[in-house]
C-alpha cells in the first residue's frame, strides 16, 4: 500500500470527535448546521458516524476517489460532501450510504472532515462536539466492516490484518463501477 500523505499537505482535514453530552446536539440539529455550514462557502465540511470509517487510509482513498471521478466529469451528485458518503459506504445508492456512514440517533463519536482553508476546530465548535483523537483515525474493527456491509464470510476469507484491503476495494470498485456505467455503449438503434 502506498503511504499516507503527510497531514499538513492534505487538502483534507479529519479529527475525531465525540459529544459533550449524550444526545446533544440532536441528530437534527447535527444535519442543520452541516447544511449551514456547507451554504457558507469556504470548502467542504462533512461529518460521519465514526463506527463506520475503518481508519485513515479509508477516509483518503475515498477522498482520492471522488476527486479522480469529479475530474474526470462523471460525478455522481452535486454536493460533494453526500458523494464523499458514497465512496466511504462503498455504495452507489445516498440512502443506503448514509445508513451506512450517516450520522443517526445514536452516534456519540463521529469523524469531523474540514477541506482547507477550513480549521477543523472551528467546526468542532460550531457543531458542539468535543475533539477526540481516540475517535479517529482507529484501525477497523469487524463490527465497522459489518457496518459497511463486509460479510462474515468475507471477513473470514482474509486475516484481520487484511480487512483494510477488504473496505479499500470497495471504495475502488464504486470508482470502477461509475467508469463502467459512463462509458458502457447503448445497445439503442
Amino acid at each position: 500500500m502506498s503511504p499516507v500523505p503527510a497531514a499538513e499537505k492534505r487538502t483534507l482535514q479529519a479529527v475525531g470527535a465525540r459529544r459533550s453530552r449524550p444526545g446533544t446536539p440532536t441528530r437534527g440539529e447535527l444535519i442543520q448546521l452541516l447544511r449551514t455550514l456547507s451554504s457558507e462557502g469556504g470548502g467542504l465540511v462533512a461529518l460521519f458516524d465514526a463506527r463506520s470509517i475503518a481508519g485513515e487510509r479509508h477516509l483518503l482513498s475515498a477522498w482520492a476517489h471522488m476527486g479522480r471521478t469529479r475530474a474526470r466529469g462523471e460525478s455522481r451528485l452535486r454536493d460533494r460532501a453526500a458523494e464523499l458518503a458514497l465512496y466511504l459506504a462503498g455504495d452507489d445508492q445516498l440512502p443506503r450510504a448514509l445508513s451506512k456512514v450517516g450520522v443517526a440517533e445514536d452516534s456519540e463519536e463521529f469523524v469531523v472532515l474540514a477541506e482547507r482553508p477550513r480549521d477543523p476546530d472551528a467546526v468542532l465548535a460550531r457543531f458542539g462536539l468535543s475533539r477526540d483523537d481516540s475517535v479517529y483515525p482507529r484501525p477497523p474493527s469487524e463490527s465497522t466492516l459489518g457496518r459497511l456491509g463486509i460479510s462474515d464470510v468475507e471477513l473470514r476469507a482474509v486475516p484481520p490484518s487484511a480487512w483494510e484491503g477488504l473496505v479499500l476495494e470497495r471504495v475502488a470498485l464504486l470508482e470502477l463501477s461509475s467508469a463502467h456505467a459512463i462509458a458502457e455503449p447503448t445497445n439503442k438503434p
